[in-house]
């Protein structure tokens, strides 16, 4: 089934409306097309079969169900390097991509995982690789290779034997996701704007005997109130549920004297991620203990900050990082610097003692979106600092687009 755009913004649908946005979608959708296919060029392969949600957002804004979808290999994209970017969809609901102008195609997926199969699986592949195949083949101009996401053997197997070479998708995907453009920036911005309102709102609310689960709750209510979509983690956590780092949030009730330690990771308007942390106190007062460890925190992120520039390359950054003291090194946190987009991605800069287990290179870029770390844990009192801030790459350094202020009366 074909579906033609015509002269019609996404706004004007409303099963994709987005109220008010502050830039024109449809240039974002487009720059993000051509990202892909620059990509795919690069590495000379026929086309990319995208089966991340975040992947398929980012290639052409569909948004239905993405966490239910993300669960089964069942809404997919298929794009040609030169030719049409093609949607498989889960049920025949065309009304679902009104609008949206880099969409060319819209099918139906031969759905093949088990839940939906059952004892067909085997067949339902086959058919699925069939239809993909002959994608290939037809747009591929005698190119066989296809970048994939992620899918599961069942679905690689068939295309194999049909000739088709699959290819690492993430590759192609991290590197189109890394450089946004300015209306991508506008649009992460205030994602971050309204991650700040619910961050307020749980400052607000923090009182002695509040759970840990209704204080992050608040951050959630007001995402979704103002137009996000969810939020990635539940970590937030408090008291000796600080240290060490990545535990959840849970029932337990705050209190009076507790550190409050969270990571917003929150999918805001326009799919776009704010990702962010801040670490409180439960009342009035800080203790020496939780002074002395902010103090670290707060110091590390200020110095690594200053180390971003185009043109400083990853092991570079790694290397010229702030040296954590050696009482914090074992529990600090598992990276130094991280990109951001629809969601957290490429790249990933280690600290220096881990380059060589999980290290890569790579060069910081004008116009990337990156996110600066700490944890600071104390063994003494078992408390841990969390603090992270969300910047721009600019021609001159790093610009902080978060703005939520930090304790700096601990200080």
């Amino acid at each position: 089934m074909s579906i033609s755009s015509g002269n019609l913004s996404a706004r004007q649908h409303g099963a994709m409306e987005f109220t008010n946005a502050p830039v024109d979608i449809d240039v974002v959708r487009r720059y993000r097309l051509d990202r892909i296919q620059a990509q795919l060029k690069r590495l000379d392969y026929a086309g990319i079969l995208l089966f991340d949600q975040i992947n398929c957002r980012y290639a052409c804004d569909a948004t239905n169900m993405q966490v239910w979808c993300s669960h089964y290999e069942t809404r997919c994209v298929f794009i040609a390097t030169d030719g049409p970017l093609i949607l498989f969809d889960y049920g025949d609901y065309p009304h679902l991509v009104e609008g949206i102008p880099t969409i060319d195609e819209y099918r139906l997926n031969s759905s093949f995982y088990y839940f939906a199969a059952g004892s067909r699986t085997a067949e339902k592949a086959e058919k699925f690789a069939d239809t993909i195949a002959d994608l290939v083949k037809t747009y591929g101009a005698g190119n066989s290779r296809l970048a994939i996401d992620r899918l599961s053997y069942t679905g690689c197997e068939p295309l194999l034997k049909k000739g088709v070479t699959i290819h690492d998708g993430l590759e192609v995907m991290e590197h189109a996701r890394v450089i946004k453009s300015a209306e991508e920036i506008t649009l992460m911005q205030h994602a971050i704007d309204v991650c700040e309102t619910g961050v307020q709102k749980m400052k607000d609310a923090l009182e002695p005997g509040i759970t840990e689960n209704a204080l992050w709750a608040k951050l959630h209510e007001a995402n979704i109130s103002l137009g996000g979509e969810w939020i990635e983690t539940r970590l937030l956590s408090s008291g000796p549920r600080t240290f060490p780092w990545f535990r959840e949030c849970s029932m337990r009730p705050i209190e009076l004297g507790d550190i409050v330690s969270f990571d917003t990771d929150l999918i805001g308007p326009y799919g776009y991620c704010a990702d962010m942390s801040r670490s409180w106190v439960c009342g009035d007062k800080p203790s020496d203990e939780q002074r002395r460890i902010y103090a670290y925190a707060y110091e590390q992120i200020q110095h690594n900050l200053d180390i971003l520039k185009p043109g400083v390359s990853f092991h570079e950054a790694s290397r010229a990082g702030w040296k954590i003291p050696a009482e914090f090194s074992k529990n600090k946190y598992s990276s130094l610097i991280h990109g951001v987009g629809l969601a957290d991605e490429y790249p990933s800069i280690k600290h220096a003692d881990k380059l060589e287990l999980g290290g890569y290179e790579g060069v910081v870029e004008e116009n990337m979106t990156l996110c600066v770390e700490s944890y600071i844990g104390s063994e003494r009192s078992g408390e841990g600092i969390k603090l992270e801030e969300q910047v721009l790459i600019t021609k001159d350094g790093a610009k902080l687009m978060t703005s939520y202020p930090m304790e700096l009366g601990w200080l």
